[in-house]
């Protein structure tokens, strides 16, 4: 659509090929959409660091992220980026407990100034469990 051939090409694969799942792990990417310029900018001061504080937790046993490490996506001011790439790396103990439908498992963010966690579904822990190789 762009045009921009292979030059264009060996970019975005330079860039995305990264988030591809390497068979013991998940990769995300984590967005703050916030339609309000002030709003958004006074939120991604406060939350300098985020992408090393979410997790995933598997009956209690807690992951932590690694934040992608192709730029630095908090300034050393503080202000994080909007869009951030995290990767979660699963011993064989944690992917066999992860597949395990009724092992609970949580997604969440645990930042001073930004707390949350969610439950992943089993529908959608069936389609991440094809990520493990």
């Amino acid at each position: 659509i762009e045009k921009g051939g292979n030059d264009q090409l060996k970019d975005e694969l330079s860039a995305y090929n990264p988030l591809i799942p390497k068979g013991k792990e998940l990769i995300a990417t984590l967005m703050f959409e916030i339609d309000n310029t002030l709003s958004r900018t006074e939120f991604l001061n406060k939350v300098g660091g985020i992408e090393k504080k979410a997790f995933i937790k598997i009956s209690g046993e807690k992951i932590n992220s690694i934040s992608e490490n192709d730029i630095e996506r908090t300034s050393s001011e503080g202000k994080a980026s909007s869009v951030q790439f995290v990767h979660f790396n699963f011993s064989d103990e944690q992917i066999i407990k992860f597949k395990n439908l009724d092992n609970e498992v949580n997604l969440g963010i645990d930042h001073n100034f930004y707390n949350h966690t969610t439950k992943i579904s089993g529908q959608v822990r069936k389609a991440l469990i094809k990520d493990f190789a």
